[in-house]
């Protein structure tokens, strides 16, 4: 691994602003075969205890003016091809909620390169890298961290 990968920790992406409206919680839901009255319905959101509808788990609302939060990836990918790892796979996202997202929030997400180690398979060396993506709502409450692993070789 090489000293410019490795300086890749702790790197941040420019934060993401996110919009989560009714619609867009119905579609998401719609799309992933969830029909949890939750995510469907506000008066059945609000006689359960909130204030409105809540996104089902992974759904963080639009991007506005298009970003996506994928600027860790973005960050690392031409460092680890520059060190001539060029096969790059999904190794997954684990994610923790805290707070439940509601129509009508406003996100941030903040992304990082969290953590990048090398390990030796009976392919050759491979590197992962850890994307962690703290989310933040309007309040400042941290709402959901996510964590994508990267598998590059």
């Amino acid at each position: 691994m090489t000293d410019e990968v490795k300086a890749m920790i702790g790197t941040m992406a420019e934060p993401v602003i996110m919009e989560v409206e009714r619609g867009a919680i119905r579609r998401y839901a719609d799309a992933v075969g969830d029909d949890n009255p939750l995510f469907h319905d506000v008066e059945f959101a609000k006689n359960a205890g909130y204030e409105d509808m809540i996104c089902p788990p992974g759904f963080w609302g639009w991007a506005i003016k298009g970003k996506a939060v994928i600027g860790g990836l973005s960050m690392v990918g031409a460092v680890l091809v520059k060190a001539g790892l060029f096969r790059i796979l999904d190794g997954g996202v684990d994610q923790e909620f805290y707070i439940p997202i509601r129509a009508g929030d406003t996100l941030t997400a903040y992304s990082k390169i969290a953590d990048i180690r090398e390990r030796e398979g009976k392919a050759g060396k491979m590197v992962f890298t850890t994307i962690e993506t703290t989310y933040l709502n309007q309040n400042g409450d941290k709402v959901a961290v996510s964590r994508a692993t990267i598998i590059a070789r």
